[in-house]
């Protein structure tokens, strides 16, 4: 005896019997699924990445501007810049024709005393050691200035000169000139 067809399923192949009832409902459900998904991973990504800025203490420190009117000659300041000693020295002319008669074939790390500075009279250096990042010694009146009468780092006997270059001892480069310009006749923009 053969058997006998439903109405209901004697039209469906197997495949439309799997086949759901609303398509577009389905699809709706799948594409919202992962737009909300998207969201959850951009909402726990954003922290993790805004983290990884500089603070905002930091990027108050990023430049800095110094009044240098009130340095007399011969008067040497430190200031802080990106948590760094920074020193500033108004030179007299006898240390800028000191610095400028340096042989340069004589130095380790050769520059000329115009390539670091803006302005002879002012010389703007990083106040850090090249050797193990101590803070070198000639900025206080009084304080040992080294053999060549700039800065002397007790710590390993490194001596610079009045043009901030390494003249005697285990530093390796001279201290590092920061960038910086003068905004005016009076004021320093370093950064």
């Amino acid at each position: 005896m053969a058997k006998t067809l439903s109405k209901s399923s004697a039209g469906k192949s197997p495949a439309d019997k799997n086949a759901p009832e609303n398509p577009g409902r389905r699809d709706f459900i799948v594409v919202a699924s992962y737009a909300m998904g998207a969201v959850g991973a951009a909402a726990f990504a954003w922290p993790v990445i805004n983290q990884m800025n500089p603070a905002a203490d930091t990027l108050a420190l990023a430049s800095i501007e110094v009044d240098v009117s009130k340095i007399s000659e011969g008067q040497s300041i430190t200031i802080k810049w990106r948590g760094k000693p920074v020193f500033i020295r108004h030179r007299t002319a006898a240390e800028i024709a000191a610095a400028d008669e340096v042989d340069l074939a004589g130095l380790r790390d050769p520059e000329t005393d115009e390539g670091r500075v803006a302005r002879p009279e002012f010389l703007v250096v990083l106040g850090v050691c090249t050797h193990l990042g101590c803070v070198p010694l000639g900025q206080k009146v009084g304080e040992v200035r080294g053999e060549y009468d700039g800065w002397f780092c007790p710590c390993h006997g490194s001596h610079y000169d009045s043009s901030g270059r390494i003249r005697k001892g285990p530093a390796p480069t001279n201290l590092e000139v920061p960038p910086y310009e003068f905004t005016s006749d009076a004021v320093i923009r370093i950064g």
